[in-house]
């Protein structure tokens, strides 16, 4: 037996790509709604954090979130939807907050600021985690990679009597429609805003209230895929559907849209990678975003490698 056959299964296109929606259509589609919905939300909203040159906030913001959840936690003793979001909400804002005080009250860049404020409160969090982690009810594998699994192993709660899906998938598909319908309403202010704030303040925008906004929903998000994909993981779905989608097009609209098809197929075909190599999920999931980010990279008009090559 060779070491490649040791490491990778035999691939069976039918037990790979037929079964699992034929034969076990139930467990799987929950897997996949809950994919593409966390790929979408965070794809969506990271197309603007990337945009305003603030991957490394969102960065910041999925990991400093942990103290938040566990002080959430230990004040409600509960692990309902409205504390989590607020205690997310409320170190989303304490984050961004302690970046821009640190930065504008000494001679730390905010690069510098950005680095002491995360890795300061996810420390707090793994502390914390660890002091209460019976009390919690959270651990640290999951904080850091999620467990998207876990959605099929939820009870079914009724949509108005119309359809029953696992709580966290419905949540999940509430704020993935809150992002889109949020992004299109306020689509003016989050553009101007991003790419000129001073053309924002003489139209009569506010800048600051556009960015604490912003932050906040960006907690939301990542609290609300936390149990999916975790800490770590949440920053390849909040970056890599953006910039891929920018290496393919100028135009925002389309922009956006190609970050939901890179959702759809990511999430999709994350799934079936997963289930041949019998990997996590949200790994695969991410793994063959990054994928699709590769071959945009290489192969798109304009700005691809190949293009720029032969040019």
């Amino acid at each position: 037996m060779s070491i490649w056959s040791q490491l990778i299964p035999e691939f069976s296109f039918e037990q790979v790509f037929v079964e699992p929606w034929t034969d076990f259509l139930d467990p799987f589609i929950w897997i996949f709604l809950m994919g593409f919905f966390v790929t979408a939300a965070c794809g969506f909203l990271g197309t603007f954090i990337v945009w305003r040159r603030m991957a490394l906030v969102g960065d910041a913001i999925s990991h400093s979130v942990l103290p938040g959840l566990v002080i959430a936690f230990l004040v409600s003793q509960s692990r309902d939807t409205l504390p989590m979001f607020l205690g997310a909400v409320g170190a989303g804002v304490l984050t961004t907050g302690l970046i821009e005080v640190i930065h504008q009250k000494s001679r730390i860049k905010t690069d510098a600021a950005l680095g002491i404020v995360f890795t300061t409160l996810f420390a707090i969090g793994v502390v914390l985690v660890s002091i209460y982690g019976e009390n919690v009810d959270l651990d640290t594998d999951c904080v850091l990679y999620g467990e998207i699994e876990h959605v099929t192993l939820e009870p079914l709660s009724s949509v108005f009597g119309l359809f029953e899906a696992p709580g966290s998938v419905l949540r999940m598909g509430v704020v993935s429609l809150l992002v889109v319908g949020l992004v299109i309403l306020f689509y003016r202010p989050l553009v101007v805003s991003s790419f000129d704030p001073g053309l924002a303040r003489s139209m009569g925008m506010n800048p600051a209230v556009v960015h604490h906004a912003l932050m906040s929903l960006l907690a939301i998000v990542v609290v609300s895929s936390f149990e999916a994909v975790g800490a770590v993981l949440v920053i390849a779905m909040l970056i890599f559907p953006g910039t891929t989608a920018s290496l393919l097009s100028d135009r925002l609209p389309v922009i956006l849209g190609i970050t939901l098809v890179i959702a759809l197929l990511g999430s999709l075909l994350g799934m079936h990678f997963a289930l041949w190599l019998d990997i996590s999920t949200a790994g695969a999931i991410s793994t063959v975003i990054f994928g699709m980010f590769l071959l945009a990279w290489i192969l798109a008009p304009r700005r691809g490698l190949l293009w720029r090559a032969f040019r």
